[in-house]
């Protein structure tokens, strides 16, 4: 696993409740691709192999704009080790879970 990213996919809607339905729906995809992923309050962490994830972070654009979202914002942090693994989710949180 030699990358991990931080996605935050903002649909522009008219109410609260269609940011959900319409982030239900991309996190329904995430969970569809089989890779670990921790969900936040701000975005959802993804990890795997480099270029799987920036096909991933693409088709939550498309995901997003099938749901209804007009105009998406998204945020992305990738953290990127060519020659090698990253450190996992676990490593990252697990000692600040409660």
């Amino acid at each position: 696993m030699n990358a991990s990213v931080g996605i935050q996919v903002v649909p522009k809607v008219a109410s609260d409740e269609e940011v959900i339905r319409i982030v239900d729906a991309v996190l329904d995809y995430i969970k569809s691709t089989g890779l670990n992923y921790f969900v936040g309050p701000l975005e959802t962490s993804i990890e795997g192999d480099y270029d799987e994830l920036m096909a991933i972070v693409k088709e939550c654009q498309i995901v997003a704009a099938k749901a209804g979202a007009k105009s998406i914002s998204t945020y992305v942090k990738i953290n990127y080790r060519p020659e090698g693994d990253v450190l996992t989710i676990e490593e990252k949180v697990s000692k600040h879970q409660k």
